[in-house]
């Protein structure tokens, strides 16, 4: 197949290793975005988002000039689309907004032709396979002539090039033949083994997946709460509970981030909420954990101002959503530290950005200097043993584990 050339719609966390990934398997890839600067920038191989090893990838892909960026589509014989899935505004329970697949399956019924194979791998409301498909058809396409399928990604933010290999994935097509040419695509470059299923069932499992991981925070999440309340260490109740053989609770913290897991439990909700009654549950309490950690740490502000006469300077561990990456999307403890830094002393620690249009980044050395600390993401920087040592020695308030490797010390 690699005679067949690539056109990747989306050039963002996911669109972007896609295409540079598949420009080093020896494809032919046009990447396409309509953000110029993104273009731009791609087109002079530089990445504009991190990503371990993405950029020895992407600057390989533009040398070669087996990858270009594009804002036009450009015609291929494979789309593969990785555009956002965002909710609508104001929305309750939050409403998932296909009009970015709608608006790529508009461009793509322009140039397309007979044999073509149009792959959509944005995480997707249950039915939007289909309408991808229909929107094709209405502008004219003889969808009997291509193939058309799903195939959600299953990568995890900064370990995506090695997954994006060596992961297992599940394609639907529309029918079998679609299902088929796109799992013998799929076979060129994937390690892992490759499932065939239909389009809606592609699609659940991937809203399952991250509901699934969803649910597992709550519970942690809550029994963290359970456990402040009850003066209970939550991080040793969890390790000893996790000695026994079938017990395998997760970390608790601030919240739940990122576009997956904090995002695609609501689109089964919307789906059919009257039968997603824990689902929906569980989204809520990951959600109300971030309101509770605020609240803890408004509290021990009020008990430092009460104590000192003076408001503290408060440094904030992290606000990516996960440890060791820069993806801030959906993140917990970036709503946390914006609901602070106007009305408080606030700096953040945050080893992964450089700079942030609204808040004041500092290095891990400053954060001795501050009065509270707050730990929001377990980066590893935050475990080195040097830290640790400092952070014995400074009020310090933990919500994602960095205490219990404190506690070993």
């Amino acid at each position: 197949m690699k005679d067949k050339t690539i056109t990747v719609i989306g050039l963002g966390y996911i669109g972007l290793p896609t295409a540079s990934i598949l420009a080093s398997k020896g494809y032919s890839v046009s990447g396409y975005d309509t953000n110029k600067d993104i273009v731009k920038e791609i087109n002079n191989g530089k990445s504009h988002i991190y990503e371990p090893d993405l950029d020895k990838y992407l600057a390989d892909a533009i040398k070669s000039k087996k990858m270009k960026a594009y804002s036009k589509l450009q015609p291929s014989d494979i789309y593969i689309i990785c555009v956002p899935t965002p909710f609508y505004e104001n929305s309750y329970p939050p409403k998932p907004n296909i009009e970015y697949v709608i608006s790529a399956a508009n461009e793509i019924s322009k140039v397309i032709k007979s044999g073509d194979l149009v792959i959509l791998e944005s995480t997707s409301p249950v039915g939007t396979t289909q309408k991808l498909s229909e929107t094709l058809k209405n502008n004219g396409t003889d969808i009997s002539s291509i193939y058309i399928s799903y195939c959600p990604e299953r990568v995890l933010p900064g370990n995506i090039i090695n997954e994006f290999i060596k992961n297992d994935r599940l394609v639907g097509g529309i029918n079998k033949t679609s299902s088929k040419v796109t799992r013998d695509f799929y076979r060129d470059f994937v390690d892992g083994e490759i499932f065939i299923t239909d389009d809606k069932t592609a699609e659940m499992c991937k809203l399952t997946e991250n509901s699934f991981r969803d649910l597992n925070i709550a519970f942690a999440n809550e029994l963290s709460i359970i456990c402040d309340q009850n003066g209970i260490n939550v991080d040793e109740l969890i390790s000893f509970s996790n000695k026994h053989p079938r017990v395998n609770i997760l970390q608790p913290g601030p919240g739940v981030g990122g576009h997956c897991i904090a995002v695609d439990p609501w689109f089964i909700v919307d789906l059919d909420e009257e039968n997603s009654k824990l689902i929906k549950l569980s989204r809520e309490r990951n959600v109300y954990k971030t309101q509770w950690t605020i609240k803890k740490i408004s509290n021990e502000i009020k008990k430092f101002i009460k104590n000192h006469k003076r408001p503290p300077l408060i440094s904030f561990l992290g606000i990516s959503f996960k440890p060791n990456i820069d993806d801030l999307r959906e993140s917990p403890a970036l709503e946390i530290a914006y609901h602070f830094h106007k009305s408080n002393n606030v700096v953040v620690c945050e080893p992964n950005i450089d700079t942030h249009e609204s808040l004041n980044l500092v290095s891990i050395d400053k954060v001795k200097e501050s009065d509270l600390v707050v730990g929001l993401v377990k980066h590893d920087q935050f475990l080195d043993i040097n830290f640790q040592e400092n952070l014995k020695k400074i009020n310090f308030i933990d919500f994602c584990g960095i205490q219990e490797n404190l506690d070993r010390l």
